[in-house]
């Protein structure tokens, strides 16, 4: 698609930011599991952590289209720090404006738009991942409330959250109709973290195991309704995976332009290895794959500012931007020989980092049947 002069300027701006001020200090990042809190301040400032939320409110007031141009670009200077602020906008942010009490969203949006807050989204456990419905954590009606017990596990920003979208069973006899939402601030007495998972790849984004003992929930913090949970879980995932989606095209990118810069500067038998053949070509398949997949993102997203259905073609997008990714990384990487290997030319990291994209925001597998459904 052609984009118009807004979208460019917000994709120029936003470039040039993170390759400036993000990507320069990507290990650092990693080597310190963690970001500093005046970086969420700073994005914040750019309009990232509330892209298309209202101007009033804090947010951006952008399109989805800026919005998968934004996350190509934080996602091309640091993978880990791509998906934070995803979570932060399309299961947090769109979720409260979209379903959220005026009370709720008084108290959460401010916060989670300017970068003084980080959010959290907790429906997978141990045993109920793509299954969402089988989820076994409960909550009990008390006077005033609710209590939450039971754990989740895989729950990025988990350690560093101010509040956390819980979901948990609280009438266990209706079924996927008896799960309901709860927004818990993360100080409350018995959320625990009970552990930060040790990850193949994006260390700086903490990915943890959750549990909750006998966490009080008053009732105004009852997101959605009562027996909405199920539903309002799911309802994210067209902005959810268009989100994911534009991470993984710009993790490729980056380690696309890694590739061909290397390419262009080895020489060997007399001439830049981009000149022979087997290299040339290589890079010409992955460089189509990459646009291709890129074009599936913004069209998705185009389809969401045009407030069309568009499940099928967000799970289309996050399919093949994410294994076209790991492709491309792959590729990047012979395409370097042994220094490809290496973590100081950067590929090791955007490998490690892009893999996971095939895996959280529903699987491929998962990804493959919404679209055979569609079929």
């Amino acid at each position: 698609m052609v984009l118009n002069d807004t979208q460019t300027a917000i994709q120029d701006s936003i470039r040039d930011f993170a390759q400036n001020e993000i990507r320069p200090n990507s290990f650092a990042y990693e080597a310190a599991k963690g970001y500093p809190p005046a970086l969420f301040t700073r994005l914040a400032e750019m309009g990232l952590m509330g892209m298309t939320a209202p101007e009033e409110i804090g947010g951006a007031g952008a399109d989805y289209v800026s919005y998968a141009l934004a996350l190509i670009e934080l996602g091309a200077a640091d993978g880990a720090l791509s998906t934070i602020v995803s979570i932060q906008n399309s299961l947090l942010i769109n979720g409260i404006l979209t379903y959220g009490s005026a009370a709720q969203k008084a108290r959460f949006l401010p916060e989670l738009t300017a970068g003084r807050m980080i959010g959290a989204f907790a429906l997978t456990e141990a045993n109920a991942g793509s299954d969402a419905s089988a989820i076994s954590t409960r909550a009990t009606r008390v006077e005033g409330g609710w209590k939450l017990n039971g754990a989740k596990q895989f729950i990025t920003s988990g350690k560093i959250a101010g509040v956390t979208m819980v979901y948990a069973v609280t009438d266990p006899a209706a079924g996927k109709k008896g799960i309901s939402g709860f927004l818990v601030p993360t100080e409350s007495p018995g959320y625990v973290v009970d552990k930060v998972e040790h990850k193949l790849g994006q260390g700086a984004s903490d990915t943890c195991a959750i549990r909750f003992d006998d966490v009080f929930v008053p009732d105004e913090l009852l997101f959605g309704g009562q027996g909405q949970g199920y539903r309002l879980a799911l309802s994210n995932l067209e902005v959810g995976r268009i989100g994911i989606a534009a991470q993984c095209i710009g993790m490729a990118q980056a380690a696309m332009d890694i590739a061909v810069a290397y390419a262009k500067d080895r020489s060997s038998m007399g001439k830049p290895i981009i000149e022979h053949q087997a290299v040339g070509f290589r890079l010409a398949d992955l460089a189509a794959k990459l646009e291709a997949a890129k074009q599936l993102v913004l069209h998705a997203a185009s389809m969401k500012d045009a407030e069309l259905p568009c499940l099928k073609e967000a799970s289309m997008a996050k399919l093949v931007a994410s294994e076209t990714a790991e492709l491309v990384c792959s590729g990047a990487i012979q395409t370097l020989g042994g220094y490809g290997y290496l973590e100081e030319f950067g590929l090791a990291k955007i490998y490690r980092d892009v893999r996971v994209c095939q895996i959280y925001e529903g699987t491929s597998d998962i990804q493959r049947m919404v679209i055979a459904r569609a079929l």
